[in-house]
């Protein structure tokens, strides 16, 4: 594989290989990219000898030579190539641009931006509109309005992670403002603070008939985390079918996507609304919903592509400490692999992410000999289209058409003679959704 606009290759690390620029220019792309240390420009690989000790010198380089800081915008890992070792930086793009190396200011010298497959310098006049579009109300920026803060609770994960939280633990992790005061990064890992989290459990599909509320909060954004996933963990209920041929078992939801989901919620809230993420479960659906659209000048398409801006780097950091999160942009693939792409929805102020319940037992790859009977009836196309509804039971005849590469009318067609075998019936109209009537 070749340079592209997203990948760099060099040789070795040393001194004369200023990585701080490369990152810097990835870090003001839009897109980010990936830095490979010990493959040549030619893609030939040759390696690195000491994997542990580069790696340290990396992360080191780029904290202490970046500004503003790059913590939580990288990722520093190691892989085999060819029966080599070889490093794999992940830069995110960032929200505070114009980033630049620390020596040399904010200045043409500075300032580094990708074109093509090169670290360019960037001009002093996309320098300064950069400069006067910077996000300044970023949680790292805001002071928090309570400043007697006590971190028990964090150092526990730390301390669980086999990692010791010093007596410098607020400036290593970025829980300071500029003038030495707690931010509000601070305020969502103290013990105690005023952020609740909110879990809801509604009879029907609708919120008419509440059957259980729920509060996950007023203590470390953390533990309000864990406790969140060991609710919905009791919630994702197995389901147990048993045919002639087997037993099958499946979650309510997929446990990856969910997790993921759940984390994505909690990492990329936009907290300077002071509105936290909730959760939602309905007969038919789990909702999760967190506030803030994408940041400005990413596109859906980079968002489902993997490419990561995350909104609260300084939180990224902390749960990637705590393995919480792993790679940079590694999220949304996760949950793409078992829902679509239409189990996201995108408006002004908030996302949200809706999860169809499963239909009792694993309806497709062997979908004709595990359920039987009328569904053994059905056409391989069938079949396919059955597969989609499971997945997204909100799905319209045009979706199913582009998935399928077939026509509208072709599709409707299949809908119909689903309908006609009483395998699916519509609820709700227009506006409803896709019910599965087979177990």
């Amino acid at each position: 594989m070749s340079e592209t606009n997203r990948i760099e290759y060099k040789q070795e690390l040393s001194k004369d290989v200023d990585i701080e620029r490369e990152v810097v220019a990835f870090l003001n792309y839009k897109e980010g990219g990936i830095i490979y240390i010990g493959i040549d420009k030619h893609g030939n690989t040759y390696g690195v000898s000491h994997v542990d000790g580069d790696m340290l010198k990396i992360k080191d380089r780029l904290k202490n030579n970046i500004l503003p800081s790059c913590l939580g915008l990288f990722d520093v890992s190691s892989e085999k190539r060819e029966g080599k070792d070889i490093l794999k930086i992940v830069v995110a793009s960032g929200a505070e641009k114009p980033y630049y190396v620390k020596k040399y200011g904010m200045s043409e010298k500075g300032c580094f931006i990708r074109t093509g497959t090169a670290a360019e310098p960037m001009p002093q006049k996309m320098i300064d509109n950069l400069f006067s579009r910077r996000t300044r109300n970023s949680i790292g920026k805001i002071r928090s309005n309570r400043q007697e803060l006590t971190f028990e609770q964090l150092k526990i994960y730390y301390d669980g992670q086999g990692k010791t939280l010093n007596e410098h633990f607020a400036t290593n992790l970025e829980l300071l403002t500029p003038d030495r005061e707690y931010n509000y990064v601070a305020y969502l890992m103290a013990d105690e603070n005023g952020n609740s989290i909110k879990f809801a459990k509604y009879d029907g599909t609708t919120r008419v008939d509440l059957i259980e509320n729920k509060e996950f909060g007023y203590c470390s954004l953390i533990k309000a985390t864990y406790s969140i996933l060991d609710k919905l963990e009791v919630e994702n209920i197995t389901h147990t079918k048993i045919t002639f041929k087997e037993r099958i078992n499946q979650h309510t939801w997929d446990t990856t996507a969910l997790r993921e989901a759940v984390l994505n919620a909690f990492v990329h809230n936009d907290y300077t609304t002071e509105i936290p993420p909730k959760f939602e479960i309905f007969d038919d659906r789990i909702e999760i919903t967190s506030t803030g659209s994408l940041p400005d000048g990413y596109t859906e398409e980079e968002f489902f592509d993997g490419i990561s801006a995350p909104r609260n780097k300084e939180l990224m950091r902390i749960y990637r400490d705590l393995e919480l999160v792993e790679q940079l942009g590694s999220g949304v693939p996760r949950i793409l692999k078992s829902y679509d792409r239409s189990c996201f929805r995108f408006y002004p102020n908030f996302i949200r992410m809706t999860f169809p319940k499963s239909v009792g037992g694993a309806i497709g790859g062997a979908i004709g000999g595990a359920i039987g009977g009328a569904i053994g009836e059905l056409t391989d196309r069938q079949k396919e289209v059955l597969q989609l509804i499971k997945e997204n039971n909100r799905i319209s005849y045009r979706e199913v058409a582009e998935r399928l590469e077939i026509n509208h009318s072709a599709a409707q067609a299949h809908f119909e003679s689903l309908k006609e075998k009483s395998i699916i019936i519509r609820e709700g109209g227009t506006r409803g959704y896709w019910k599965i009537l087979i177990m």
